[in-house]
């Protein structure tokens, strides 16, 4: 996730026209993926934030929950060139990011020609992405912070907008590599996908085991969504927000003089957190209509942005306590 700018200064009616247009783009996409999403309101809400602030997810759930549907889905909906790689052990850096191969003219002059790897997408898809060894998972996520890939010296500019879905499942952990605390970082927000409500499951049922089954329709284009993205950094942060945001932040780090967060917590985010909750913030007011970040989309939002970037001392872990029990302690206070 790159750092937040200052955009140049925008008109305040320019700015409610571009809002309300942006709006009614995002309904469309509302509508358009909760036609075959069915029960997951809250993972769509979180997946299109971290889409919209322009960043990375993380989608943690056990296998048949839709993760793939929902990632196939976003990118029929919002336009984008998706694709899927399937993490595996003997995968390599180079079967994602591409290699150069040697090619002979007429001639017979010799050249090297670079073959790009699946990750030249707008949107990617890492399915099982702790399944790779350490080395193949740093090609990818190096990518995802530096939006370019160097083969042989030479640079390879990754397409615009691109982001990086990843998913990853939480029960079987034998034979996996676990993401490193620092790579975990590059994800602007980790999104726990739950079992679906008895409605939900009961309308999955009916509509996705007969002949016909709902099919995704494209509602907007790569360069609509980069205005919105845009739009999202240009949004204005009120400076209560700001403070809330640097005092959760802050005190989900050891050291700051609260004696339980020094018991509890090992460590915690850096200051790359602060500026995914003031993203993420700005996005989930778009997204639920309004111009500016409340106090009420930094609590919703802790939980995904702050989760993966601590963690709890061995004491507080013997206890029985969980990262996100303390992340909606600290919300509270705020």
């Amino acid at each position: 996730m790159s750092v937040i700018v200052k955009e140049s200064p925008i008109d305040e009616k320019q700015m409610i026209a571009e809002a309300e247009r942006a709006l009614s783009d995002i309904s469309r996409i509302r509508d358009g993926v909760g036609k075959v999403i069915f029960g997951q309101e809250s993972v769509i809400e979180r997946t299109l934030v971290a889409i919209l602030a322009g960043g990375h997810a993380l989608l943690v759930g056990v296998p048949g929950l839709a993760k793939t549907k929902l990632v196939e889905t976003l990118g029929v909906v919002l336009g984008l060139d998706a694709r899927r790689i399937q993490f595996t052990p003997d995968l390599m850096p180079s079967d994602i990011l591409g290699s150069e191969v040697m090619e002979q003219d007429d001639i017979g002059k010799r050249s090297f020609r670079f073959i790009r790897g699946p990750i030249f997408a707008q949107l990617l898809m890492a399915d099982e992405i702790n399944r790779a060894s350490p080395r193949t998972q740093s090609a990818l996520l190096q990518s995802m912070q530096e939006y370019h890939v160097t083969i042989a010296g030479a640079r390879h500019d990754l397409p615009a907008p691109f982001h990086v879905l990843a998913t990853q499942n939480p029960l079987e952990q034998e034979g996996t590599y676990p993401l490193p605390e620092a790579q975990l970082d590059r994800f602007l927000m980790q999104v726990d996908i739950l079992y679906p409500e008895i409605e939900a499951e009961r309308r999955i049922l009916l509509e996705t085991t007969g002949v016909d089954e709902a099919k995704p329709e494209n509602v907007l284009d790569p360069a609509r969504l980069r205005d919105i993205q845009t739009l999202i950094r240009r949004m204005p942060v009120p400076e209560s927000v700001v403070e809330a945001i640097l005092k959760l932040v802050r005190s989900a780090r050891p050291g700051q003089g609260d004696a339980e967060a020094d018991k509890n917590i090992a460590w915690g985010p850096g200051p790359r957190a602060s500026q995914a909750l003031t993203l993420c913030a700005r996005a989930r007011a778009l997204y639920d209509g309004r111009l500016a970040p409340s106090l009420d989309d930094v609590k919703a939002l802790a939980e995904p942005v702050l989760q993966h970037r601590m963690a709890l001392t061995f004491a507080a872990r013997a206890e029985g306590m969980s990262v996100r029990d303390v992340v909606a302690k600290l919300a509270k206070g705020l």
